[in-house]
């Protein structure tokens, strides 16, 4: 199998998350044991990925899970913003 034909067949792993007070906050799907776990991030000022938050869906109820995580996410975001000020 061509390498294009193996990337094109693969789920989109990662995606722009709405709801955010940053529009170039992330998410990051990944499956562990058969489970949801999704990872907030987002690239600062410096072009560095930082990794902000993340949780397993897993049984929870979807629109609150990422209410919650986005709270994090921003809080941690701003924060590590600020951090870069000083």
């Amino acid at each position: 199998m061509k390498q294009w034909e193996y990337w094109k067949n693969l789920a989109r792993i990662f995606d722009t998350l709405s709801g955010s007070d940053f529009p170039n906050m992330k998410e990051l799907r990944i499956q562990h044991s058969g489970d949801p776990i999704r990872a907030f991030f987002a690239f600062d000022p410096k072009r560095c990925a930082i990794v902000l938050c993340a949780g397993n869906k897993t049984g929870t109820n979807e629109k609150q899970f990422y209410k919650d995580m986005i709270r994090k996410a921003d809080f941690e975001y701003r924060r590590h913003l600020d951090n870069l000020e000083k």
